[in-house]
């Protein structure tokens, strides 16, 4: 919001006299630090803070409207997703390649084994309590706290669990509120009250790719994602499970995801006979 602040002050415009208009003229002048004007998305970025941010002044009573509401995004459409995602045999390759005779292996094995068993968000695996992951008496269960507040309960699969099962036994008793993920010191023992956050998911997923000799530098905790979603649409899944997998409110959202359209566009193109 600096940089709107700065944008009135130098024309004299009170926050309470903003308009519609104004926020419009505001968000085409925006540029990057190179003086390039900002993509689409990133223009689309700013309005959306902007509304929030008015609509807070709303809330407080500082301005009577939200000049941001009526203003019109510039149209962006998306096809596909630019998020790389890995190959079945990339993820079992890195799987295998993580040595777990230590308890360090035992956790990263287990942390990346949610990424892409249950295909949630880096975020959500930050969160993890000990109490979420749970059995009904008949499987056993991750209880997820998603982006925007939503909850989601995601079975998990049999050799997930083990993976879960293994690095619980070595990393030793907790009480359920207690971080399900945690960061070790460097002799190896266990902080139990200090959880793993979602840059050091980042840190520790960057160091595994390379040690799998994976492209480290493109590949990233989302790449997941992609990954599980284009095997199950792969295999024939309904895209609607996938989407209630995955946790989106839209299938497009799921189809932004789906890296099978490159096969196919692939396919296609090289059967020109020219």
């Amino acid at each position: 919001m600096d940089r709107l602040l700065a944008w009135c002050s130098q024309r004299n415009v009170p926050l309470d006299q903003v308009s519609p208009w104004l926020i419009g003229e505001y968000l085409g002048a925006l540029t990057a630090r190179d003086g390039q004007p900002l993509s689409k998305p990133t223009r689309k970025l700013h309005l959306a803070a902007l509304r929030h941010f008015f609509d807070h002044l709303v809330v407080r009573h500082a301005v009577p409207l939200n000049p941001a509401a009526s203003v019109r995004g510039p149209r962006h459409s998306v096809i596909e997703g630019r998020t790389p995602a890995l190959s079945v045999a990339q993820a079992r390759q890195l799987l295998a390649r993580i040595d777990t005779r230590s308890l360090v292996g035992l956790r990263d094995r287990a942390v990346i084994g949610v990424l892409i068993y249950t295909a949630v968000r880096v975020g959500a695996v930050a969160k993890l309590r000990r109490r979420d992951f749970f059995t009904d008496g008949r499987q056993w269960l991750f209880r997820f706290d998603e982006k925007g507040g939503k909850e989601r309960v995601i079975p998990a699969r049999h050799d997930l669990e083990g993976f879960i099962g293994d690095y619980l036994a070595v990393v030793g008793d907790a009480s359920p509120a207690e971080p399900l993920f945690v960061t070790l010191r460097r002799g190896g023992d266990a902080n139990k009250a200090d959880p793993m956050h979602g840059g050091d998911i980042l840190r520790m997923v960057k160091r595994r790719l390379r040690r799998a000799n994976l492209p480290a530098d493109t590949l990233s905790c989302h790449s997941f994602r992609a990954t599980t979603i284009t095997n199950l649409l792969e295999q024939g899944v309904p895209l609607e499970d996938v989407q209630h997998l995955a946790g989106h409110a839209d299938p497009r959202t799921t189809r932004l995801y789906d890296r099978r359209r490159r096969d196919v566009t692939r396919n296609i193109v090289e059967r020109i006979s020219i």
